[in-house]
């Protein structure tokens, strides 16, 4: 879960553990294993050097797909602390501070089964540094975690799919005109996650990623959302945004045609604009 000083956010199903018990890892003596951004601490050496290479992997692999470029080898590794058990949740959390406009101290810690770990755990969680190195600056809640939840295995996407459901006719459901502009998490911290992704899906949808990373840029600098989403998606505001997502969640979430690839590139030269 994040605060500022800043962290990743847990993820998958453990979320409903404390901040506290996310951090409770394996730090006794185990076996590490370094590369060029990350430091890994696991309880076997296989385990270590396998999660060490998927960070490396998916910290370049995200920042080219939101990005479209390569982020810089950061002046100190992130250390990463492994949990593994086949009856072990998946979760993670990750924090950092900002220095001089640069994301810093780095700590990162995960658990689950090695299989979610790998395949949904580290994405999730390498993901929140990526976008932390690009906009230097604290995301709003729902974008940062909704976004990073898009990168997990579809066993956990579907699972947050089918709690966005129980949520929405709980009348858990978040207005988008607080949603939106929530820098901190929520009590009730649930919907948050399961409503953030499917949302960061429906607008990924709309453009692709990097179209959704030019509508952050755009809302955080104007702190005006319904200007940005206007400006990048054409709903008239967060309003229109809020009607039309419905109508699709209550349509279960059907797949939208992505625009072609050099629809997208020229889509994203205009709103970058």
């Amino acid at each position: 879960m994040q605060s500022y000083p800043q962290g990743g956010g847990m993820s998958m199903e453990a979320r409903f553990f404390s901040f506290v018990l996310a951090l409770v890892v394996c730090t006794c003596t185990g076996a590490s294993y370094r590369t060029a951004n990350f430091i890994v601490t696991a309880s076997t050496a296989t385990m270590a050097k396998q999660v060490a290479h998927a960070a490396e992997f998916y910290r370049k692999k995200q920042a080219i797909e939101w990005l479209g470029y390569e982020i810089p080898k950061w002046q100190t590794p992130c250390p990463i602390h492994v949990k593994s058990g086949r009856a072990i949740g998946a979760a993670g959390s990750t924090s950092f501070s900002f220095e001089h406009g640069l994301p810093s101290d780095w700590e990162m810690h995960v658990q689950g089964t090695p299989a979610r770990i790998l395949d949904s755990v580290i994405p999730h969680e390498v993901t929140h540094t990526v976008f932390a190195s690009h906009f230097r600056q604290p995301l709003p809640r729902w974008a940062d975690e909704g976004a990073c939840t898009t990168t997990e295995h579809l066993t956990e996407r579907q699972k947050q799919h089918v709690l966005l459901h129980k949520y929405l006719s709980s009348g858990r459901g978040i207005p988008f005109n607080r949603m939106f502009r929530l820098s901190q998490y929520p009590t009730d911290i649930l919907p948050l996650y399961a409503q953030g992704y499917s949302v960061a899906r429906f607008l990924i949808a709309q453009g692709g990623k990097q179209m959704f990373i030019r509508f952050l840029e755009t809302g955080i600098k104007s702190k005006n959302w319904d200007n940005a989403v206007t400006k990048h998606y054409g709903f008239s505001d967060l309003s229109d945004l809020q009607l039309k997502w419905n109508d699709w969640v209550r349509r279960g979430s059907p797949k939208i045609q992505l625009p072609s690839a050099k629809t997208q590139l020229v889509s994203n030269k205009l709103t970058s604009k």
